[in-house]
């Protein structure tokens, strides 16, 4: 399948609105072509995502956190890479690094492309990406905290609750208190409280909430489902509940 082709599926929903712009300019650029040879096909009323959707989300995203401190990190590239390369066909993950070196040449309307990921990708979709966003400012081992403020303001965008973005953030941490933040809850809650917020924590990061994904995005639900648990049996373990 063709560079044009590929990202014309890629970005679904993408095309027509602020994402398929920058990804059809980024595009026009890579292939050398003018950005309008993409066609601009609307929505039509799409409500739901699918892997593809998802990629052209990761590439949009992806760039905004590594220019947040106007600087594009070997490491942060290098993550973003070995995640394309694990998790999407060799070819594809070739060509969205591609798009993705283009992608961070322009200057980004990064609320409004939120805004459109906020109205077209379900909410434990939202989840994943940002969980993956905190992953490219860590991956130096030295979080800027342009960065860090930059995935904030994104997450208020795509409609995810203060509750549920201190619970990824805190996910990055190993101290005491981020154990509470993953399970969403104050140091002083009782053991039945941290009870049922683990229940209610696991229910709302499953897996099989992103099971349509396929196996490379479960992949990384699990992980976030891990820290739930290990975030818990800390707790278990510091309270000596059973």
């Amino acid at each position: 399948m063709g560079y044009s082709k590929w990202i014309g599926g890629a970005i679904g929903w993408a095309l027509g609105g602020p994402i398929g712009g920058m990804l059809g300019y980024a595009l026009g650029s890579a292939a050398g072509r003018s950005a309008g040879s993409v066609p601009n096909q609307q929505a039509g009323g799409r409500r739901h995502t699918g892997g593809g959707d998802f990629a052209a989300a990761l590439i949009v995203l992806s760039a905004a956190v590594m220019r947040a401190d106007e600087k594009v990190l070997r490491s942060e590239l290098d993550y973003v890479k070995r995640f394309f390369n694990n998790n999407f066909p060799p070819e594809h993950a070739e060509k969205m690094l591609l798009t993705l070196r283009e992608v961070l040449k322009q200057q980004q309307n990064t609320r409004a492309i939120c805004m459109q990921i906020r109205s077209y990708m379900e909410h434990s979709k939202r989840l994943l990406l940002l969980q993956y966003l905190y992953g490219i400012a860590q991956s130096d081992g030295d979080v800027d905290l342009r960065e860090v403020e930059e995935i904030r303001r994104m997450a208020m965008w795509m409609g995810i609750s203060e509750k549920d973005r201190l619970s990824i953030e805190a996910s990055f941490h190993t101290d005491v208190a981020s154990h509470f933040a993953v399970l969403e809850i104050e140091e002083s809650a009782s053991d039945a409280e941290v009870k049922k917020s683990y229940r209610r924590m696991a229910l709302k990061f499953h897996p099989d909430k992103v099971r349509d994904m396929g196996e490379e995005y479960q992949k990384q639900a699990r992980e976030r489902f891990l820290r739930i648990n290990d975030a818990y049996e800390a707790i278990k373990s510091q309270r000596g509940m059973k």
